[in-house]
C-alpha cells in the first residue's frame, strides 16, 4: 500500500492528474450548462508534504481554467487532500496553506501508524485480541490512543491555519458506530462509507448527536 502511488503516482506521471482533472471539471461544465450548480471537490491523496499539495493543486488549477475556458463555463470547484500519513497530521498546519479540507483516509492512516497491513493483518490480529494484547480491529474500529490521537494534531493544525477548513472521514471506519461517536467528538462535518454501512452510519451519527445534546443540557 506505499511506494509509487497516490499524488507520487500523479507527480511522477501528471498526465494522470491532468486526465482526471479534465473529467470531472467537463462533467460540471456539462452541468452547468443544464442549470444545475455543482461544486466538486478535487482531493490529492497520500499527500505527507505541503510541496506535494502545492505542486498538484497548481496542476489541477492549470487544467481546470484551461477545460472551463474551452467550455466558456465558470464554475466553483476546492482542492483539498486525504490525510492518510503520520507526517501529514503532525504538518497539517503546513499543508492547510495549500487545501482547502482534509478528509481523513483512516483505512491508510491505520496502516501507517500501525505499519500493518490490510493484505495480512488478520493473520494476527485476531491472535492479539485474543491474547489481550489489543482490544478491537483497528481497521474496524478507529484506534483512538494512536489514530485518533494523531487526527487531534492534524484539526488542530489545519483549524490553526485555516479556521473555515472542511474536515471530514473516508474509509470503513465512516461506517462503525464507535468511530463516528468519535469523530464527532472531535466536531467533524461528514463522514463517507461503503454503500451497504450508510445506513448504520446514518443511525450512529443521529446517536452521536442526541448524546452530544443531552450533554450540553
Amino acid at each position: 500500500m506505499l511506494g509509487l502511488r497516490g499524488c507520487r503516482l500523479g507527480i511522477t506521471m501528471p498526465e494522470i492528474t491532468s486526465m482526471q482533472v479534465c473529467a470531472i471539471i467537463e462533467a460540471v461544465c456539462e452541468l452547468a450548462k443544464e442549470g444545475k450548480k455543482i461544486i466538486p471537490e478535487i482531493m490529492i491523496p497520500l499527500v505527507g508534504m505541503v510541496s506535494e499539495m502545492k505542486s498538484q493543486k497548481d496542476l489541477v488549477r492549470e487544467v481546470a481554467q484551461e477545460t472551463m475556458d474551452r467550455y466558456s463555463v465558470k464554475i466553483e470547484y476546492l482542492v483539498g487532500t486525504m490525510i492518510e500519513l503520520p507526517r501529514a497530521c503532525v504538518r497539517a498546519d503546513r499543508i492547510a496553506t495549500e487545501a482547502e479540507f482534509f478528509s481523513f483516509g483512516t483505512n491508510d492512516l491505520t496502516q501507517t501508524t500501525f505499519g500493518f497491513s490490510r493484505d495480512d493483518a488478520a493473520k494476527f490480529i485476531d491472535f492479539y485480541r485474543t491474547s489481550n494484547l489489543m482490544g478491537a480491529d483497528p481497521f474496524a474500529t478507529l484506534d483512538r490512543e494512536g489514530v485518533g490521537a494523531l487526527m487531534k494534531v492534524a484539526i488542530a493544525g489545519g483549524r490553526k491555519t485555516h479556521s473555515g477548513i472542511k474536515l471530514g472521514v473516508c474509509g470503513e471506519h465512516g461506517g462503525d458506530p464507535s468511530s463516528i461517536e468519535f469523530f464527532d467528538e472531535l466536531d467533524l462535518d461528514y463522514v463517507s462509507c461503503s454503500p451497504y454501512r450508510v445506513p448504520i452510519a446514518i443511525l450512529a451519527a443521529a446517536q452521536a448527536a442526541i448524546r452530544k445534546e443531552g450533554k450540553e443540557k
